[in-house]
């Protein structure tokens, strides 16, 4: 049996096999079974023969990109107030705006303006951060949902340190809020899950953080969250909470750092030693949010590191110290910070090649949601369909440099078509 999922797209393929080895295939044959990538082949084998194929000619077929840590409601001041480090440009930009979504009808104007952007995008899956408001979070979801990408989104909780007009009144009432939103959203949606989303340790009790933890576990949940972004933050979570031997251990003694939990963490500029070997030890996936990181005068994180000790790392575009939802500028971004790092900060950390960061932005990523990233068979068969006919060029290039040049122009406006687990976007 075979239905509106299976198919076969003729094109100039490209994917990742591993970080190091980027597949090009041209004029190949990508098939689709089920909603299930069954692989490239270079002649079309006979079981397929009968399957509607579309000849994309001379396009090229990529995998859906991934965005490991964006936040929807921050979209509305993309671009806009990036003259501030981390934690003042949270407390004069970031609450004050993320307090609005209080009021469901901005929230409503305000995510279906995210939701269209996205859908455009070369985005195919996303963890999404929403605000500590449940209402606004489910209107979050529910417009998500009619996307047809695949996402996580998360009520926020923070419960301290954080301006009153936009602070939980407690960890009890942060629970319980989040508890009864978990209720609503949990079983709703085909294309939407929920993640577990505490902000930042700076933000969260330690009794929120065992009540999310026993929240964790009775719903079994993924988490998101921060980590070791900014050094004033890093100074300060040692401040507030001195039994922990690190800032990941922080969120490790309650359960809430990787092993049984499938758990993504944003930025890890200044990590150490110990930290990144519990995030090894424990499988913690990390998203690598360079322009972020630039903008907010943050650092650079040691990718080479994360890569060469071959930990789960993936990109997110962290709109808005990102300025822009688009994960092909993430890709420039991570190899341009990688290269300032090496020249400036520690030669021993060679910069990121574009295959490495081709693998962050769709299989490494990808990972996080299971198969999903390449087109390797048993996959979900997440794709882009990418025209760069209107990018002329009076020498021959291959098809890994004609991807190249489609990564560094980074210009989601010739994003011809767009799959998430064999349905049709657009």
């Amino acid at each position: 049996m075979t239905g509106d999922k299976s198919f076969v797209l003729k094109g100039d393929i490209c994917y990742s096999e591993d970080r190091n080895l980027l597949r090009t295939v041209e004029q190949g044959y990508l098939v689709c079974l089920e909603g299930k990538s069954e692989g490239v082949f270079k002649e079309l084998p006979e079981q397929f023969v009968n399957l509607p194929l579309t000849d994309c000619g001379d396009q090229m077929i990529i995998p859906g990109l991934i965005d490991l840590h964006i936040h929807a409601p921050q979209f509305s001041f993309r671009g806009l107030h990036m003259d501030l480090e981390l934690l003042d440009w949270l407390n004069t930009n970031t609450f004050p705006e993320e307090a609005r979504y209080k009021d469901l009808d901005y929230a409503k104007k305000a995510y279906q303006i995210f939701a269209d952007a996205m859908k455009k995008s070369g985005t195919t899956r996303a963890c999404i951060f929403a605000t500590i408001h449940g209402p606004a979070t489910e209107v979050l979801m529910d417009i998500m949902e009619e996307t047809g990408l695949k996402t996580m989104v998360g009520k926020v909780n923070m419960d301290r340190n954080s301006p009153e007009y936009y602070c939980e009144n407690s960890a009890a009432e942060s629970a319980r809020d989040t508890e009864a939103w978990l209720e609503h959203v949990m079983l709703k949606y085909t294309n939407v899950s929920p993640i577990l989303t505490p902000r930042f340790i700076p933000s969260c009790t330690d009794e929120l953080m065992e009540r999310l933890s026993g929240i964790q576990k009775k719903y079994r949940i993924p988490v998101q969250s921060h980590l070791s972004e900014n050094l004033s933050e890093v100074e300060w979570v040692k401040g507030l909470c001195p039994a922990s031997r690190f800032y990941g251990d922080a969120y490790d003694q309650f359960g809430m750092f990787g092993g049984k939990v499938k758990t993504v963490m944003a930025h890890c500029v200044y990590s150490s030693k110990t930290e990144i070997g519990l995030m090894k030890e424990r499988g913690v996936f990390i998203a690598h949010c360079p322009q972020s990181n630039i903008n907010l005068a943050s650092g650079v994180a040691p990718v080479r590191t994360y890569l060469e000790q071959e930990m789960n790392i993936g990109l997110g575009t962290d709109v808005a110290g990102g300025s822009g939802e688009s994960i092909f500028r993430a890709m420039v971004d991570a190899i341009s910070a990688s290269k300032l790092r090496w020249r400036l900060l520690d030669e021993s950390l060679k910069p990121v090649t574009v295959e490495e960061a081709f693998y962050m932005g769709t299989l490494g990523g990808g990972a996080f949601f299971g198969k999903v990233g390449s087109f390797l068979k048993g996959y979900e068969f997440d794709a882009l369909i990418l025209d760069d006919s209107s990018l002329p060029h009076p020498q021959a290039l291959s098809l890994k440099e004609r991807l190249e040049r489609f990564i560094y122009l980074s210009d989601d406006r010739h994003i011809k078509g767009k799959f998430t687990e064999g349905s049709r976007i657009f």
